[in-house]
């Protein structure tokens, strides 16, 4: 790559039989892009994962704050105050620590509201969260006159 990342793996447009109706991708591993890179801040829809490295937490936050986009962010540590400040901190709308498995956008269907903060969300209510229905309301004021 002309900006200094790396291609570790995947990436390659999928061609034959079904693939031939569509655009499908190999999932991607990027590394060593400066963490200006627009990759960190894009939601591409496609399966790629793109890694950089940060001094600390504090970094960390700055880079996943500085996207328009807020829909998932996750967090691996053992140190709960690390946990904590994570949690009040990052800018999205589901977000957990030590989770390893599940939907892709961090939500258990049917157990987490679903819902993203900034450019991934129409509103600040997750789907099947408390505030979901009042999405599908009008309010009206009426007023009449005889």
């Amino acid at each position: 790559m002309a900006d200094g990342g790396r291609l570790r793996t995947g990436g390659e447009r999928l061609t034959g039989g079904l693939f031939d109706h569509g655009f499908y991708v190999e999932p991607a591993v990027v590394d060593g892009l400066p963490l200006d890179h627009e990759l960190f801040r894009t939601e591409l829809f496609l399966p790629i994962t793109v890694i950089g490295g940060v001094d600390d937490l504090e970094q960390a936050l700055g880079v996943a704050n500085e996207t328009v986009y807020g829909l998932t962010a996750g967090i691996f540590s053992e140190d709960e105050e690390e946990i904590q400040r994570f949690f009040d901190r990052i800018e999205a709308g589901t977000i957990y620590a030590n989770r390893r498995a599940g939907a892709t956008a961090g939500a258990w269907p049917g157990i987490n509201p679903f819902g993203g903060w900034k450019g991934s969300a129409s509103t600040g209510a997750g789907a099947g969260g408390p505030h979901y229905l009042q999405q599908f309301m009008r309010e009206q004021s009426r007023l009449r006159v005889f």
